[in-house]
């Protein structure tokens, strides 16, 4: 437990900045990552591909913030943000995809991520993370923690949602576990069917990992100084 909560600490440190920086600037580190994913061989081009769709889906619906209606001298902005870690995870199932998919999709969206997965996924695990370090990525936004670690994680107070990818029976098991939280519920986002991939591969899947904010920017107040008001989840 000690261990676990010293790397949710970690990821809680560089959450903020790694949420701050731009949409865009993710997507190019992200990409770049998929680059050394694909590399890896045959094994592994369906989660390089997979990676550069979130990567797609996340420049045409996060790249952009939105100017809403509103009074004479006021400006009103929606934008999305992350929601703080999220924790990943899958049975014996777990393909390469369906990782690299999760992994991007939550990174993207401005998120840090901890990986729990059977020893037998451990390696691959550990490979796709060594990527992303090496494409600039900081090395405490993901990172990995052992399978008997997993109860722990998903009733952490810091774990903001879960994606998994496993059988009906697996994702029945971890939806009874965040069930069971104490404090802020935690969303759960499941693929069942590794064929297909009909969660992941939704053009929308990344938004499932973002919360809504917005900015109002008041220039009419007293003596024309303008005033800022801020609404959303975490710092924001």
């Amino acid at each position: 437990m000690h261990q676990l909560n010293s790397v949710l600490d970690q990821c809680q440190a560089v959450w903020e900045d790694w949420n701050d920086q731009t949409v865009a600037g993710r997507i190019a580190l992200l990409q770049l990552w998929s680059d050394s994913v694909a590399a890896r061989g045959d094994d592994f081009a369906k989660a390089a591909k997979m990676i550069r769709f979130q990567c797609e889906s996340a420049q045409r619906l996060l790249d952009k913030v939105h100017e809403l209606p509103g009074p004479t001298g006021e400006t009103n902005e929606l934008y999305t943000a992350g929601r703080g870690t999220v924790a990943i995870t899958g049975d014996a199932v777990l393909t390469s995809a369906a990782l690299c998919g999760q992994l991007a999709a939550a990174l993207v969206a401005g998120n840090c991520v901890v990986v729990s997965v059977e020893d037998t996924h451990a390696d691959k695990v550990d490979a796709v993370l060594a990527d992303l370090i090496k494409a600039g990525c900081p090395d405490r936004v993901a990172m990995r923690v052992g399978i008997d670690a997993l109860s722990d994680l998903l009733a952490h107070p810091h774990v903001v949602g879960l994606a998994t990818t496993g059988t009906k029976e697996h994702v029945r098991d971890v939806n009874r576990q965040l069930a069971q939280r104490q404090g802020v519920i935690a969303t759960l986002v499941a693929e069942t069917d590794t064929e297909q991939y009909p969660v992941i591969g939704r053009p929308d899947y990344v938004l499932r990992f973002v919360t809504e904010c917005t900015r109002t920017i008041n220039i009419t107040a007293v003596g024309g100084n303008a005033t800022l008001l801020e609404l959303g989840s975490g710092e924001h």
